[in-house]
């Protein structure tokens, strides 16, 4: 018999329990079956890596879009997603909204082949199809919220087909509370593949070629130019830049390994640093933001890599004295809230009161991790009040509470900021989508923030010309002049009160 042929199942028909194939079921009902079709020790392991609380978890779009966005970025490989189709019609989004160009796969299923374990021979057939050496170096299946429940086995694929190398994993709404943490799970099952593959005998080098020097491997997403401005401060050290993770391609993975240290720029990266651990590859957390954390930074990288002490204060020299420069010409004067779910919260907080803002409330969907406890000492240190697994509600109480001049946040509490007359930046697009590091990223969030600051009395103007048209029982498309009825809401307040004596009545009963 065949290696196809031979199909181990653990279905279990629980996940299908609920409103349609199981996606309502509650994330109680879906985790307890994903336990017991065999995921148990997956699902451990997540809630190790990304604990939750204080709360459930954080209001974040589906973390799958993480993963997906990963996989997309990278040239020459597939993705394909296996869930339920509303689940996966919404992070085709992904695709179009990063230009990715590309199809992101599909394989549909119903009651009876989730149960049967067809859905599992729906997507080895649909590996085995797209396994084209010429198109691609990996494929990636992403398990969503049904299939994991159910117990659909992605681990015994083929782990290569034709040379294609193939990687499942389990990305549920339920295990993985946000999407930035998702990107871990992918980027870690990437490295492991290629931990194994650089054991087993020699590997390609990366298109741009290897570095006669010792190089950083650059963890986290970032602005384009970052890289190259960190680069530039590691040269003054011997050093170089190496890959940033998660990689545009695979065999930048085995550059990635193959490192002096890993700058764990975004701290939540925890699976990831666990392969370079195993790897042997010393960590290093934080990031060259500000004066302070230039310094601080140049100075644990150089000791990570065993550069001498004159090397390390020679770059801080070098250095230093620019970014305070930018940081005296570029004055931020104005109280801030900060919150966002992209794992550079801190880093931007950082540079924030380094600029001069009174930065009150910083607060982040990531949880708290050892990469981070530098930039949370410091912050707090200066009387910022930090908050990890920060939800839409302590967001929006610190907006709140805190009366900014510019709330940063996520859009809920852009809107929220807005609708009191507060200025409010988008943190993703307007904050993050620019240079943090060195002399650049000093001197970054100065322009953009001050012109929002300065937008106050524009939105007082506004504030004060439209009343409270728009909001309350005011809201939607009139024909006319909305007219106040009293009397109906007295009616329906005693209608509600009624019905609730009598639901306590029939309780008692």
């Amino acid at each position: 018999m065949s290696e196809r042929s031979v199909i181990p199942i653990v279905a279990n028909p629980a996940a299908l329990d609920g409103d349609g194939t199981g996606c309502h079921a509650g994330a109680e009902q879906m985790q307890a079956a994903a336990r017991a079709a065999g995921k148990a020790g997956m699902l451990d392991q997540y809630a190790n890596d990304y604990p939750k609380g204080p709360h459930d978890q954080p209001q974040s779009m589906c973390p799958a879009f993480g993963s997906l966005r990963v996989g997309l970025r990278m040239r020459r490989t597939a993705t394909i997603l296996s869930g339920s189709a509303c689940c996966v019609y919404g992070l085709t989004f992904t695709s179009h909204f990063y230009g990715a160009r590309r199809s992101v796969g599909y394989v549909p299923f119903n009651s009876e082949t989730l149960v049967t374990g067809k859905l599992f021979e729906d997507i080895r057939d649909a590996v085995h199809g797209q396994a084209d050496p010429a198109r691609y170096d990996a494929i990636v299946i992403i398990n969503l919220c049904v299939p994991t429940a159910s117990g659909v086995p992605l681990q015994i694929l083929p782990k290569e087909i034709n040379g294609v190398r193939v990687i499942g994993i389990d990305v549920p709404g339920f295990g993985v509370p946000t999407h930035a943490e998702a990107k871990d799970v992918l980027s870690a099952a990437m490295l492991k593949y290629a931990r194994g593959e650089i054991a087993a005998g020699p590997v390609a080098a990366p298109r741009s070629g290897i570095s006669d020097r010792p190089t950083v491997t650059l963890l986290g997403e970032m602005f384009p130019a970052d890289p190259m401005i960190i680069g530039g401060m590691l040269d003054l050290l011997g050093l170089a830049a190496g890959p940033v993770v998660p990689t545009r391609e695979w065999r930048e993975l085995y550059a990635a390994l193959d490192c002096a240290a890993v700058a764990a720029i975004h701290p939540f990266y925890t699976a990831s640093l666990r392969e370079f651990d195993a790897a042997g590859r010393p960590a290093v957390g934080s990031a060259p933001v500000g004066h302070d954390g230039t310094e601080a930074w140049l100075q644990a990288i150089g000791d990570a890599c065993n550069v001498g002490q004159r090397m390390i204060d020679n770059a801080k020299n070098r250095f230093l004295p620019a970014i305070r420069s930018a940081l005296a010409t570029a004055p931020i004067k104005g109280r801030i809230t900060l919150s966002g779910y992209e794992g550079s919260e801190l880093l931007v907080a950082r540079l924030l009161v380094e600029s001069g803002a009174d930065l009150r409330y910083v607060g982040s969907a990531c949880p708290q991790t050892p990469a981070s406890d530098t930039d949370r000492a410091w912050l707090q240190a200066r009387g910022v009040q930090v908050q990890y697994r920060a939800s839409l509600e302590q967001d929006i109480a610190a907006v709140n509470e805190f009366k900014p001049d510019v709330a940063i946040g996520t859009t809920p509490v852009v809107q929220a900021a807005k609708e009191l007359s507060l200025p409010a930046l988008y943190f993703t697009n307007l904050i993050s989508a620019r240079p943090l590091m060195g002399a650049a990223g000093a001197g970054s969030l100065a322009t953009v923030i001050n012109a929002a600051i300065a937008n106050k009395p524009r939105m007082d103007a506004m504030k004060s010309f439209f009343g409270d048209a728009g909001s309350g029982d005011r809201a939607g498309v009139w024909e006319g002049v909305p007219v106040a009825r009293p009397e109906f809401r007295e009616h329906n307040r005693r209608r509600l009160e009624k019905a609730a004596k009598k639901r306590k009545a029939e309780e008692m009963i």
